[in-house]
């Protein structure tokens, strides 16, 4: 059996995310040989070995001498475990990627992903109907009320955060709601801040990253993401709302428009009105030279 396949074997059958360190400890034996078989050009001379020639070539004492054997053997030896480790972490990696990746080419229905800080076998996205039609028939999910998301929100952004804190973001009680997740291991204790009285302080678990199927909590959605978010569910609603009152008003527009030719006719018979009007503006200006001329006739 290859070792890509030893890991592809291990990864499924754990229930947790896999570690690359508890994948060195259980397969060095197997990772050394393929080691002693490549070249070991990945690996660069550090600064020690570049001092330490110019190290030997200061000391002229014999005494020093003497003691550098030891000491620089036990250096050796620890930096070559060191090395041997960082080596056989590597070539556990390479074989990873090539899973991942074999996984990610192929028409499967599974994937490795990283979660956790380890590697775990999941189900990939577009098959997510199928798998979770199947486990509602097996038994409940776990449900979040509102008032959950929101304080297991809090806490994930804010952690550690204490009770009082979560309750004044939150602006309602959230004693009992911090309770359930307690229980529900989606959060537990960090300590207790140092302020007077001393809160307990909250944060997430491991549980609420394999839950929501997260790395780490670096990978909650930023809060541009969330107003984009926002803005977008926004501007869907206020777009339908446009829509729901167009809908609604074509009725009265249809009901109004049999009416448009009355008053067009109405505004039509008002227009001859507006010849008088004229007629009541000059009238004035005749007045006036009437009373002009009998003022000349006067004087004269």
């Amino acid at each position: 059996m290859s070792l890509k396949a030893k890991l592809e074997a291990v990864v499924y059958a754990a229930e947790e995310p896999v570690t690359l360190s508890q994948l060195a400890a259980i397969f060095a034996e197997e990772v050394l040989p393929i080691l002693d078989e490549e070249p070991e050009t990945e690996v660069e001379p550090g600064p020690e070995q570049v001092t330490l020639p110019e190290a030997s070539v200061e000391t002229e004492a014999p005494e020093e001498t003497e003691s550098l054997p030891a000491e620089t053997s036990q250096g050796d030896e620890k930096k070559s475990g060191r090395l041997r480790d960082r080596r056989v972490r590597q070539v556990l990696q390479r074989v990873l990627d090539e899973l991942i990746a074999d996984y990610a080419n192929s028409e499967r229905g599974m994937e490795i992903r990283e979660i956790a800080g380890g590697f775990r076998m999941a189900t990939k996205p577009e098959y997510h109907d199928a798998v979770r039609g199947f486990i509602k028939s097996l038994k409940p999910p776990m449900k979040l009320s509102l008032q959950a998301l929101e304080t297991l929100a809090v806490i994930a952004y804010k952690q550690p955060v204490t009770a009082p804190e979560v309750s004044e973001i939150r602006g309602v009680d959230s004693g009992g709601v911090l309770g359930g997740l307690v229980s529900r291991k989606l959060i537990t204790t960090a300590g207790r801040k140092p302020v007077i009285g001393r809160p307990i302080l909250y944060k997430t678990t491991k549980e609420f990253l394999l839950r929501f199927g997260l790395k780490d909590v670096n990978d909650l959605p930023s809060m541009e993401e969330f107003e984009k978010m926002a803005g977008e569910l926004a501007e869907s609603e206020a777009e339908g709302e446009a829509q729901d009152a167009v809908m609604q008003s074509t009725e009265p527009l249809l009901s109004a428009g049999e009416a448009i030719p009355d008053a067009v006719e109405h505004g039509e018979a008002e227009m001859p009105a507006e010849e008088p009007l004229a007629e009541a503006e000059a009238t004035p200006q005749a007045s006036d030279e009437q009373v002009m001329a009998s003022r000349a006739a006067d004087e004269s």
